[in-house]
């Protein structure tokens, strides 16, 4: 399983948002630039960003800095208002190697169906935000966590062809922020229905415990940011996981509904 550093942008500055609310901000007096620096210099391959304000208002913000961090040597995997052909074209011709694609996953499947075909599934990763109802049942929330839909992360998924989608991120947004450590039985859930995509896992790391169990539950990635920027990690911790290649997942199975 690979360990995928996060950075969260807001006007520029590198923030964390408690369970999605853009009043609930932290900000930490780093610049993206030497954070991305000492991520890379602990073994980060990857350097999962989220434009917040992109995500809020639907249209990327923060995609000048973005194009910076894509020079410095590790691949981004990019979210926040990539909800058009045209800024996602945009940001893989400014050097990010990933964009992430979220609410328009939820509004507009056939639309991100043709981006996936036009693409390419390794240069999209769909994302899913979600909160466990009280029947145990994911369901979607979308525009930075904003707008609640009726809609569960399985019916999200269904409509998607097989072998279209590679990339999966989920986020339990009830966990975000809050180190209480990650939602295993979701996770677990999402790789016995739908094996054949490399999932990430995002919310409530906490520390290298929560990476083993992650890994154990068959994910690919693990997506973190609060946990690093709380130093909850070791050096050694983080090169141990950042450096791990995730093993593909089984192309041959069938998605459950």
């Amino acid at each position: 399983m690979l360990f995928i550093p996060a950075i969260d942008l807001r006007g520029g500055a590198c923030v964390r948002l408690y369970q999605g609310d853009f009043n609930a901000e932290t900000r930490y007096p780093v610049e993206p630039e030497a954070l991305l620096s000492t991520y890379r210099e602990l073994g980060a391959s990857w350097l999962h960003v989220v434009d917040l304000d992109g995500a809020k208002s639907g249209i990327p913000t923060n995609m000048p800095l973005i194009a910076r961090l894509a020079r410095e040597g590790v691949r981004l995997q990019v979210g926040g208002g990539m909800r058009s052909a045209y800024v996602i074209e945009a940001a893989l011709g400014a050097g990010v190697e990933r964009v992430v694609v979220g609410s328009a996953a939820v509004d507009h499947p056939v639309t991100v169906i043709g981006w996936l075909k036009r693409f390419g599934p390794e240069r999209i990763c769909l994302a899913f935000d979600v909160r466990v109802d009280e029947h145990g049942t994911p369901r979607v929330h979308t525009h930075g966590w904003t707008q609640r839909t009726a809609i569960s992360l399985w019916h999200a998924l269904r409509i998607y062809p097989p072998r279209t989608v590679r990339h999966v991120l989920c986020t339990d947004i009830e966990r975000d922020g809050a180190l209480c450590g990650p939602n295993l039985e979701l996770y677990r859930s999402a790789r016995e229905r739908y094996p054949e995509y490399a999932w990430q896992a995002s919310g409530g790391v906490r520390g290298a415990r929560d990476l083993e169990q992650l890994a154990e539950c068959g994910v690919a990635a693990a997506v973190s940011g609060k946990a690093l920027l709380d130093q909850k990690f070791t050096p050694q911790e983080i090169r141990q996981f950042s450096l791990a290649e995730s093993s593909p997942a089984s192309t041959s199975a069938t998605a459950k509904s």
